[in-house]
């Protein structure tokens, strides 16, 4: 707003009315007042700094929600429970004293009395319960022991569980050759063609073997058409063996007396077919075709009498029961599956002179779990 004229004055304007005289300094006897002017300058200036305390505040929450989204990713499973247990209130309490924090979020405190039981926690190693647990090796307890011993422990191992499989099923196959002679023994009809079966245990499996008599053949010479009371025993033998997992062999052999020089049937041929004439015979008792490994004719390559060629025990069929070793292709797996079960072989280093102790196996990492105190080392 524009501001006024300056008013002047004289020297006598000052002095009182007592000195000027009545009406002295203005017209009617009164003082002139001074004229007070306001200016207020709009926009700009300072406004503090709350908006700083609050940006910082933000940022504060922030980095809080990340940790808390790193803290979720890296942690495992055992130790969320243990965290979310941690704050729990209807958790079982480890202590009715409370001090330092106290509460649901005591820990330990200064004094020797907290929130725990006791704040040194005893060191303890995890009982051992069998030679598989963790499914570790010696070689992994133990750093001093070295690969090449702990890959010798391991061979050990698998070569005692093939032992075991082996013994397993000799015994099963012994309980076939007794069931087999059992059932001969009760048959009558069987029981004159006893002479004629020979069973024995060859580095194969069990051999069941039906051979010719002096007198009492099985088959006709020169044919592979067997008689009827071979084809009886074989149906005896299938039934027996039938029961056993094991795959079969079935071999024909004969003696050394040739055909006539020109004849185009050979021993070689006889002993395939009568190998194979006992095969249908052994299908038509109901043995299972799978299990029928393979049918082979031997010819005068095997004799039974190795010093009379000639000799009518010569001419024979085998039915061998097979062991599993040599014909199921899973058999390495069985065998190192029954390893897992067995203890680990013991064996020295030559550097040592004392009894080797076991070294009790340690969870993996990220399977601790959460202790009820600090550990106290002495």
């Amino acid at each position: 707003m524009p501001l006024p004229p300056p008013q002047w004055k004289n020297k006598h304007d000052d002095k009182s009315p007592d000195e000027n005289g009545a009406g002295g300094g203005k017209a009617g006897g009164k003082a002139l007042q001074p004229i007070i002017i306001k200016r207020i300058k709009k926009g700009g200036g300072h406004h503090g700094g709350a908006w700083k305390v609050a940006y910082a505040d933000f940022v504060t929450a922030m980095m809080a929600f990340f940790l808390l989204l790193w803290l979720l990713n890296v942690t495992t499973e055992e130790q969320k429970k243990a965290i979310s247990n941690y704050f729990d209130p209807t958790h079982p309490k480890v202590s009715q004293a409370e001090s330092g924090a106290g509460g649901v979020l005591g820990g330990l405190s200064v004094a020797p009395k907290g929130s725990m039981v006791s704040n040194v926690q005893p060191i303890t190693t995890p009982q051992v319960s069998g030679s598989a647990l963790n499914n570790r090796k010696k070689s992994e307890q133990d750093p001093k022991i070295s690969p090449e011993k702990a890959k010798e422990s391991a061979k050990k191992t698998l070569e005692k569980a093939k032992e075991i499989l082996r013994k397993n099923e000799e015994a099963r196959m012994k309980k076939a050759e007794q069931a087999l002679k059992k059932a001969i023994e009760e048959n009558p009809e069987l029981k004159a063609l006893k002479d004629n079966l020979l069973i024995d245990m060859t580095p194969e499996g069990l051999r069941i073997q039906v051979i010719d008599q002096e007198g009492r053949p099985m088959f006709p010479s020169g044919s592979a058409q067997m008689f009827k009371n071979t084809e009886t025993l074989l149906h005896k033998v299938g039934e027996i063996i039938r029961e056993q997992p094991n795959e079969i062999s079935i071999r024909g052999h004969t003696d050394s007396v040739p055909y006539g020089a020109r004849a185009d049937y050979t021993n070689w041929e006889l002993s395939a077919d009568r190998a194979n004439s006992s095969r249908r015979v052994l299908l038509e008792g109901g043995f299972p075709p799978k299990r029928i490994h393979d049918v082979v004719g031997k010819s005068d390559t095997e004799h039974l009498v190795p010093d009379d060629p000639k000799a009518a025990r010569n001419r024979r069929i085998s039915v061998i029961l097979l062991k599993e070793e040599l014909t199921d292709p899973d058999y390495a797996k069985k065998a190192a599956e029954k390893a897992k079960e067995l203890p680990p072989e013991d064996y020295t280093d030559e550097e040592d002179t004392g009894e080797t102790q076991d070294t009790p196996a340690f969870p993996k990492i990220g399977t601790f779990r959460r202790t009820p105190g600090a550990v106290e080392f002495p």
